[in-house]
């Protein structure tokens, strides 16, 4: 599957590394997917069962949201 994955997308991720390295380090930070990892967790943990596929996207969809509202602080250096 990630082999299929990577091929599909492969026009994607090969625009990815066009970018210069300082912008790709700020792009692939742990830190800002760690915190990404855990406000998905948060909203999912009390949660044992969806009555559907869409409800988890709905679900994940507002988490992101959310999230990315906090990411308005700028990047160093």
């Amino acid at each position: 599957m990630i082999r299929l994955s990577w091929e599909s997308h492969w026009n994607d991720l090969n625009e990815f590394f066009q970018y210069l390295d300082k912008i790709r380090r700020v792009i692939y930070t742990t830190n800002a997917i760690e915190s990404l990892n855990y406000s998905l967790r948060k909203v999912t943990k009390n949660r044992s069962a969806f009555p559907d596929d869409d409800s988890v996207y709905k679900i994940m969809y507002l988490a992101i949201g959310k999230a990315s509202q906090k990411w308005t602080q700028p990047i160093r250096n």
